[in-house]
């Protein structure tokens, strides 16, 4: 599997054709439309519950119309489909996105692991909007995010409830929308009858969505597309029927004066009627989450051209046909499901605009007018909508809140233990002075292999690794201080991945290697992890002794010279058993404990284009003798005489979820017989 598909998406993308731009088109309709393409079954019905009668002037539908049809146009349109889709962190989308542009902008991130050289990343800023002036409001609002560590934690907490939001909704959105669809059974059944239909059918509808999922976006797309397609054309052709035979008109609610008037008359009935109106634009904000699957201009087209106009001509023929009958009974209602997402769809879309009008002068650098404009405009009309939906937290919409507040918590834990525990490593982290100057009196010995010492430092010697040489003086004959980091970014190139450099002077063979993924990435198995190490290592070997295109970005006690590598470097041969020209074969044990060993020599070539070439042949014998990790095995403590619920968060919380989340793939696979566990308690 190549899991690296992702890397180059985003200049995949710029050069896609027409043809491609369809497809993707295509596929959208059957992954992001299928929620507002359902909208129109409870959009009036729901909000005539709200005590909002149904006059024979029509005022009551017009006025609803009216407000269908500019909410569907301010929001999902003007909103997301213009605006909120071209502020796609290298074509991912979703509150986190939003965050992560803020990241690389403007130095907004708590964690305080960031290097030069991460901003020399291809993908890390996009200059199409050019350079941030030196002067003016955006220069001052980036100085003063920078300056006060509480507006980014602010920051930080906004990124966690919007992405916490879309998964609470994201829970309960699938049973009701399948639930609210097949709750039309009741005008073929009857009302004793259906209750007993629509729970079984749904169950069996979700079961078998749910079981078509691990075939892929690109499969879900294709399959389901057409029904949608087919949905959207039955909604609208009917709209246009009703709107024909009943009420031909209809067209002229669609002013603005027909929403004002309904307020006028309605009041605080009105008022509480955007609960019901809110619905339209639900799944809205799916165009922006599922960037990532596709791209900008194949979601615009798809909503555009299909699914805004579909609904308008829905909207209309169901306000057309009610204009003219002013006697249906609403007796069954969806309350359970018009106060579930009422408050947590629109604090999501409320994020997004205050997070957006950051990224319009901070990212994109345009006139602060404009990002007033844009949070007036938009953040207005949402909180109307959410003013409105609050009423609603006891009737239901309290599960997705409380959902999303426990996955906060578990969020904001995580990052603060992880902060607190980078902090002790930072403040007791040592030199290779101090390793150098207790070799004589402990008499280091140096063992065959290569000894990979996990930290999560990007300089500086861990404290692990001292506790480890001061009670077992010795380690290997190439030491590798290894760093997996990620950094805000949904890929990083293969050629940009590693950053290796020195440790100490060159004769003692001990290296840092800074191994950087994005937040959409997937690692490596430990094979191939191990070997692209191995390869980093000889590739900063050979730059750093035959050319210039070594470059110090960082300069400190370890005085480390970092190096953008390859993963496969073209002056390393690797044979097998079967090659003829080999004259020596070793047999090299594989990490993995059901795999086959197998028997493999790195060869060098006659004559290497670089002057230390001991370096890079101790560097092979100590691959073929064999890989050791050496892993620590620590504790969290907080310090006496903290607070009750700083003890409650580091020694129960963050341990509790540090012992059962997944540690890292190359961790995982690598068999007890390769791995060195060292124990070390951290009180922060």
């Amino acid at each position: 599997m190549d899991l690296e598909s992702g890397v180059g998406l985003n200049s995949v993308k710029k050069k896609e054709s027409w043809k491609t731009v369809m497809i993707l088109a295509y596929q959208s309709l059957g992954v992001v439309y299928g929620e507002i393409s359902t909208s129109p079954l409870y959009v009036y019905r729901n909000t005539f519950a709200e005590d909002i009668g149904h006059t024979e002037s029509n005022e009551e539908i017009y006025g609803l119309l009216s407000l269908v049809f500019w909410t569907l146009t301010l929001v999902p349109l003007v909103k997301y489909a213009f605006i909120v889709l071209k502020a796609d962190d290298n074509g991912e989308g979703g509150t986190f996105a939003l965050y992560s542009l803020l990241c690389r902008h403007a130095r907004v991130g708590l964690m305080p692991n960031c290097q030069l050289e991460d901003e020399k990343l291809s993908m890390y800023k996009d200059h199409s909007y050019g350079v941030a002036p030196e002067k003016g409001f955006g220069h001052m609002l980036k100085s003063l995010l920078e300056k006060h560590k509480v507006l980014q934690q602010i920051l930080l907490v906004l990124a966690l409830i919007g992405t916490c939001m879309v998964i609470g909704v994201g829970v309960l959105k699938p049973p009701l929308s399948v639930f609210s669809a097949m709750s039309g059974l009741e005008l073929s059944i009857s009302k004793e009858h259906h209750r007993y239909v629509e729970v079984p059918a749904t169950c069996l509808i979700l079961t078998g969505l749910f079981a078509l999922q691990h075939y892929g976006t690109h499969r879900v797309g294709f399959l389901f597309a057409p029904i949608v397609i087919t949905w959207l054309l039955c909604i609208s052709s009917i709209g246009i029927y009703n709107i024909y035979y009943w009420n031909p008109h209809v067209y002229r609610a669609l002013s603005p004066y027909y929403a004002f008037q309904f307020f006028r008359k309605t009041q605080t009935g009105g008022w509480m009627a955007l609960g019901g109106i809110l619905l339209c634009i639900t799944g809205s904000e799916a165009m922006f989450v599922d960037l990532g699957h596709f791209s900008q201009l194949s979601i615009k087209i798809a909503f555009t051209i299909v699914v805004y106009p579909c609904l308008i001509l829905a909207y209309m023929g169901q306000a057309a046909y009610f204009s003219r009958h002013h006697d249906i009974e609403q007796e069954y209602q969806f309350g359970f499901y018009v106060s579930v997402p009422g408050l947590a769809v629109v604090s999501v879309m409320l994020i997004t605009t205050c997070l957006m009008s950051l990224v319009i002068v901070l990212c994109w650098h345009r006139n602060v007018l404009l990002a007033l404009g844009f949070v007036l405009l938009f953040g207005t009309i949402e909180a109307l909508f959410f003013s409105a939906s609050i009423v609603k937290f006891f009737e239901g919409a309290w599960i997705p809140i409380a959902l999303a507040f426990v996955l906060i918590t578990i969020m904001y834990i995580w990052h603060y233990g992880t902060l607190k525990k980078y902090e002790f490593d930072v403040q007791n982290k040592v030199s290779i002075n101090w390793l150098l100057s207790l070799g004589p009196s402990l008499g280091f010995v140096r063992v065959r292999g290569i000894g990979l010492v996990h930290t999560e430092l990007v300089s500086g010697i861990p404290a692990i690794f001292s506790h480890f040489v001061t009670n077992l003086p010795a380690f290997h004959q190439v030491l590798v201080f290894l760093c997996i980091k990620h950094v805000p970014l949904p890929h990083v190139r293969p050629e940009e991945r590693f950053l290796v450099g020195c440790v100490g002077p060159r004769g003692n063979r001990i290296y840092r290697c800074i191994v950087r993924y994005g937040y959409c990435d997937v690692h490596k198995d430990d094979v191939e992890f191990e070997k692209d190490v191995v390869f980093s290592i000889a590739e900063f070997i050979r730059k750093g002794t035959t050319s210039n295109e070594a470059e110090v970005v960082e300069k400190d006690d370890d005085k480390m010279i970092v190096v953008g590598t390859c993963t496969n470097p073209s002056f390393i041969s690797e044979h097998n058993h079967n090659d003829h020209d080999v004259k020596e074969v070793k047999e090299l044990k594989s990490p993995m404990l059901n795999q086959p060993k197998k028997r493999v020599k790195f060869v060098l070539p006659e004559s290497p284009k670089f002057d230390d070439k001991g370096a890079m042949e101790e560097l092979m014998e100590a691959r073929e003798a064999g890989v050791t990790y050496i892993i620590g095995h620590s504790y969290m403590r907080a310090k006496q005489g903290s607070n009750m619920l700083k003890k409650i968060v580091i020694s129960l919380g963050y341990e509790f979820l540090r012992r059962n989340s997944r540690a890292p793939s190359y961790v995982v696979n690598v068999p007890h017989a390769s791995t060195l566990e060292v124990g070390i308690q951290y009180q922060v």
